[in-house]
């Protein structure tokens, strides 16, 4: 009798690669063919079958420009396409923002879970009940007694910058801004956070955490825009893979760092085997926990200056008496680092640089200041809100220049908005800040900086949802109002010194990653007041 030879291994191995190959190219073409049918009622810009949009945005200055230039021809929402088979309902109106941000939809698990290996399972990513549980527990934390003592700290750390700012007033040299100010603001959320006095502002050379955090908002923005690289496996072991994981290294020692420096330096006296075991940190929050506990029967706690941001943590009690976990406190300072510094930074320097644009607003900002200061060279909490001005400028600047261009949420049911169109459950809906911010069916001639826009009764006659640097509903910012006060300081201390100037040899071109910063850097001149 004849016997077939046996395949060889290697035929078999192609074989099952094959397979394998055929049933990934399968899946694409049922999900590419479940999300077209979805998205058949929002027309959208031409899209190519296998990189969708990806390649009409090049990272050059430009891509806000081209999300303009659709909002305007497709009024209201129209899909974006990352990749054969991953389409994202855009949405761009006030009166659709209100619909889906009014509801307690999480976030998306596509792009925000690229976060989690960075910034753990936070309040940025969370969702369902460990969401509601956290939000709660943390919210004690931005109560406005818990922040009015910041403002001294914030106060301390713009001083430093200003005094460095010195050199460039004698120069009247250009100088960019945004490294500047994020050094600034990490020192701040150092102060805030730990009780730590950083000396980050004054050390030479690139600061490691800063220039990680940066690596770590390009990679998962580039992440996201390829689609091999949404493959966990492919992803890890790439370059970008390798730098992505060196540059959350670099963050999470940065924060361990400091959480070992909170501590008490007697009871840190643990052998280098021990410290080991505990990379993340945890052993460090068990050690700050138990400082606490004694702090607090010795009556220590309530003679403290101001709690921190770690104290907050650590003292969260829920109804059962039951706190957050270490990794959960480990994922929320990961969170809190990057999120209190890193936003407000980008906030700050475009505030900064649409005042140099726009120097009669500017004057009138730096009277207003002055006079409330009467002589002082400190602002303090009572005087946050004795600047309207200046407060409608800042978020004037906000809305040209938002902080977080854009978010995402999953759609846990079917949302219906206010024209009768439909999305089912599971469609991934991205809320275009900067799109709602610019679209001039709701903002006369969106482009100007025109703070009186914010004057109250414009606001009152607009929909809330048309200005949502913060997000809105249930889970907007949770630290809006310290990021507001850090922005009102560093404004206010900042034109007390200094003229701000333009710089027309450096004009930015605003690119949007995690956070809104400019390819070629925010440059200004200053002067002596």
């Amino acid at each position: 009798m004849y016997l077939l030879p046996s395949p060889s291994p290697s035929l078999i191995i192609l074989a099952l690669a094959s397979l394998f190959c055929c049933l990934v190219v399968l899946k694409i073409l049922i999900m590419r063919k479940r999300s077209k049918k979805i998205m058949e009622g929002f027309p959208g810009p031409p899209v190519h079958w296998l990189f969708g949009h990806v390649n009409e945005f090049h990272q050059d200055g430009h891509d806000l420009e081209k999300i303009i230039q659709w909002s305007d021809r497709y009024p209201y929402a129209f899909p974006l396409w990352f990749g054969p088979s991953l389409s994202i309902l855009n949405i761009h109106h006030p009166s659709y923002v209100k619909t889906l941000l009014t509801t307690t939809e999480p976030k998306d698990d596509y792009a925000y879970k690229f976060f989690i290996p960075w910034l753990g399972d936070g309040l940025l990513v969370s969702a369902g009940q460990k969401w509601f549980r956290h939000r709660r527990l943390l919210t004690p934390g931005f109560h406005y007694d818990v922040l009015k003592p910041y403002i001294k700290l914030i106060s301390d750390s713009t001083k430093v910058m200003l005094d460095k700012w010195d050199v460039y007033a004698k120069s009247e040299e250009s100088f960019e801004l945004f490294q500047h100010v994020s050094l600034m603001t990490l020192d701040s959320i150092m102060k805030c956070a730990f009780s730590c006095s950083s000396d980050c502002q004054t050390d030479r050379g690139k600061n490691p955490y800063i220039q990680a955090v940066y690596d770590l908002c390009h990679l998962v923005n580039l992440r996201f825009r390829m689609f091999p690289y949404h493959n966990k496996i492919i992803f890890h072991l790439s370059p970008h893979g390798y730098q992505f994981r060196k540059a959350a290294s670099i963050a999470h020692s940065h924060t361990v760092h400091h959480l070992k420096q909170r501590q008490d330096l007697k009871k840190m006296t643990d052998s280098p085997e021990k410290t080991r075991q505990a990379p993340h940190g945890t052993d460090v929050i068990r050690k700050r926990k138990a400082v606490l506990k004694m702090e607090r029967e010795q009556g220590l706690v309530k003679n403290k200056r101001y709690l921190d941001f770690l104290d907050i943590l650590l003292s969260a009690r829920d109804e059962h008496e039951q706190g957050l976990s270490d990794e959960d406190i480990r994922a929320e300072v990961d969170t809190f680092m990057f999120e209190g510094h890193d936003t407000t930074a980008s906030g700050v320097s475009w505030i900064f640089y649409n005042l140099a644009c726009n120097p009669e607003h500017q004057e009138k900002c730096r009277e207003e200041i002055l006079q409330t200061l009467d002589g002082r060279d400190t602002f303090e909490w009572e005087d946050l809100n004795k600047i309207p001005y200046t407060t409608m400028c800042i978020k004037e600047s906000l809305r040209l220049c938002p902080p977080v261009p854009g978010i995402s949420r999953k759609l846990t049911k079917p949302l219906t908005f206010f024209d009768g169109r439909t999305v089912p459950e599971g469609v991934i809906i991205g809320v275009s800040i900067y799109g709602t911010h610019m679209n001039s069916t709701i903002w006369e001639n969106p482009y100007k900086f025109d703070p009186l826009r914010f004057l109250p009764e414009n606001v009152a006659a607009r929909s809330p949802h048309a200005f949502v640097p913060f997000s809105a509903g249930p889970r907007n910012c949770i630290g809006q109002n310290f990021a507001m006060n850090e922005m009102k300081v560093a404004v206010a201390q900042t034109l007390r010194k200094f003229r701000l100037i333009k710089d027309p040899n450096h004009t930015p071109k605003m690119i949007p990653q995690v956070v809104l910063r400019s390819v070629n850097g925010i440059h200004i001149k200053i002067k002596a007041v």
